[in-house]
């Protein structure tokens, strides 16, 4: 098992070297650094010295992959690529182009983003189960037919009709929440509640039609048809063999939904006027501010990599057979 956990280590931080590569590149190729200060001094005519104290201000006046000027390791040390890396290591994100700590930014908006996110995984995930089993106990009836209908429906539908039309019903119409906006403080609830439900659904749909199918299959296992001819009842089968048999894809698809709802989600969080992470990524877009993008995107995929990793972890505990690979 421990070895199995280490090569998984070493393959996490290997993908994140190659997201942070992969992001400079694309970054510097449509953006220059000398595009970057034009846009922040804010003038055509600006004059070049005034551009080469931008970027030395803010160590974009070295080359960015090989400094042929100097000797030995210098070529590659002594470049934006390499410094501006390895601070990344020390979780150093640097400074925005206005000057704000990026550090103390994702401090401040990563409250709003996990008071939606936390709320929707646990919700979705346990909710899609629950349906999941529900349809699984009535398979081959009028509800089951039903409810896949109605999840294939669910799935038809892009988030983004779920949200204008959850603010149009809610905040519009009905008038029972706010149509966006955010409240650091005890009034926080109400303007969370339709975020959360809207998010809900898009991830319903989905998440419920895959963990039928995964029950569905574990149902026709050898284990199964012997657990009923000891006499169990279908809820004690349903809840004790064929849900804990069907916990690693569960687990999968669960990590796969993690990253992106932690890391900001950037449509509910743009529509909703919620100061989070994906408000603080599109910002950084829209202003040409490389790191700001490079921060959210490494920290993007080290929270993928973590969550791989916790995936790894409930693998073993989940199925034996993983431990001995």
């Amino acid at each position: 098992m421990i070895n199995y956990l280490i090569r998984r280590t070493v393959y996490s931080l290997l993908v994140l070297l190659g997201v942070n590569l992969v992001t400079f590149f694309l970054f510097f190729s449509v953006n220059t650094p000398e595009d970057m200060a034009r846009m922040q001094l804010g003038d055509r005519r600006v004059t070049a010295d005034a551009v080469q104290q931008w970027k030395a201000a803010r160590g974009y006046d070295k080359p960015l992959y090989f400094n042929t000027e100097a000797g030995g390791l210098g070529m590659l040390t002594d470049t934006v690529l390499f410094q501006s890396s390895a601070r990344l290591v020390h979780f150093d994100l640097g400074k925005t182009n206005t000057g704000r700590e990026i550090r103390y930014e994702v401090r401040n908006r990563i409250g709003p983003t996990v008071g939606v996110a936390a709320p929707v995984f646990i919700i979705s995930i346990g909710l899609s189960i629950v349906l999941a089993l529900g349809m699984v106990m009535f398979r081959n009836t009028a509800l089951d037919a039903g409810g896949v209908v109605a999840l294939v429906a669910l799935m038809s539908i892009s988030s983004l009709f779920f949200i204008i039309a959850g603010q149009w019903v809610f905040a519009v119409q009905m008038k029972v929440s706010p149509l966006s906006g955010y409240a650091p403080s005890s009034g926080i609830f109400k303007f969370l509640v339709l975020p959360v439900v809207v998010a809900v659904l898009a991830q319903l749909g989905p998440n419920s039609r895959l963990y039928r199918t995964i029950f569905l299959e574990e149902l026709g296992k050898d284990h199964v048809r012997t657990a009923r001819a000891k006499g169990l009842s279908e809820m004690t089968v349903l809840m004790r063999h064929v849900l804990r048999n069907s916990l690693i894809p569960i687990i999968t698809s669960a990590g796969l939904l993690l990253p992106p709802l932690f890391a900001g989600s950037i449509l509910i969080e743009t529509f909703f006027a919620i100061p989070g992470l994906g408000m603080f990524t599109i910002d950084g877009i829209n202003n040409q501010d490389f790191n700001i993008v490079r921060a959210m995107v490494f920290l993007g995929s080290f929270l993928y990599v973590v969550t791989y990793l916790l995936t790894d972890f409930a693998y073993a505990w989940s199925d034996p057979r993983v431990r001995l690979q």
